[in-house]
């Protein structure tokens, strides 16, 4: 069944990328490709990451983004043109909502299956200029996704992603975020998670044990690039049930 289509494909090099008087180092700005591409157990060939600690890898090979969400996000920012948010996929059809952890789909002779949700970092707001656009992200659910090769192979842009397999346990990306980096004080919905251990990475899965033994992570290292460049922590925690805090928006299209 094809339930989506890739756009756009792009890769990035690694260059230094200005933030509060300091440069870092990163591949978020992205360039399409035409044609056909390889893609590899780490990814798209030709495509780099800055800080192979928080990105790459196999569980982070590609990063999917849906085209839909460019619409909602012009009514804010204006016009942006894919590849904007760094994503190595640009697709239509699939949103965070649809992507269900462990999905397996096929494109081109490719086969991906999905892992986790983007966490949204200060890279963001630095390549865009917009001091805030991590949180926003954050807030918004507007994320996008990673997924594993499990099958190397080619795809290109017009390729139909066609769903092989959907796991029961229908924890999908968007749910994943929601409990990781929104409403963190929901602790039912972490022991959910939890239940499901095989759909978080580990480190994962130990942040969550954590917050059920009551400590609760600061995100303002990753949000904001630094202690001293923003507050400790940008998204309190909501009430359990609220699925959106003050200031988010779903819409995807």
């Amino acid at each position: 069944m094809t339930a989506g289509r890739v756009l756009v494909v792009s890769t990035g090099v690694v260059r230094p990328l200005p933030w509060h008087g300091r440069t870092v180092a990163s591949a978020i700005g992205k360039s399409p490709v035409h044609g056909p591409v390889e893609i590899t157990l780490l990814g798209v060939t030709g495509d780099e990451q800055g800080d192979r600690k928080h990105h790459g890898g196999p569980d982070k090979a590609l990063l999917l983004y849906p085209v839909e969400h460019y619409r909602a996000w012009a009514r804010r920012l204006g016009h942006l043109t894919p590849p904007a948010f760094g994503e190595n996929l640009t697709i239509s059809g699939i949103v965070e909502d649809d992507a269900v952890l462990g999905s397996v789909y096929a494109v081109g002779t490719a086969v991906l299956q999905v892992t986790q949700p983007r966490r949204p970092c200060y890279k963001l707001a630095a390549h865009h200029g917009i001091a805030d656009l991590a949180v926003l992200t954050q807030r918004s659910g507007r994320t996008g996704f990673y997924c594993r090769v499990l099958r190397p192979g080619r795809l290109e842009a017009g390729d139909g992603l066609d769903l092989l397999f959907s796991p029961g346990h229908g924890i999908t990306a968007a749910e994943a975020h929601r409990v990781l980096n929104v409403d963190r004080a929901d602790l039912a919905a972490a022991r959910r998670l939890l239940d499901h251990p095989e759909v978080l990475p580990g480190s994962w899965a130990g942040l969550l044990r954590k917050r059920l033994d009551g400590q609760l992570d600061d995100q303002g290292e990753r949000l904001h690039g630094s202690a001293s460049t923003g507050p400790a922590d940008t998204e309190p925690a909501v009430p359990p049930g609220t699925t959106n805090p003050p200031g988010t928006t779903k819409e995807t299209a």
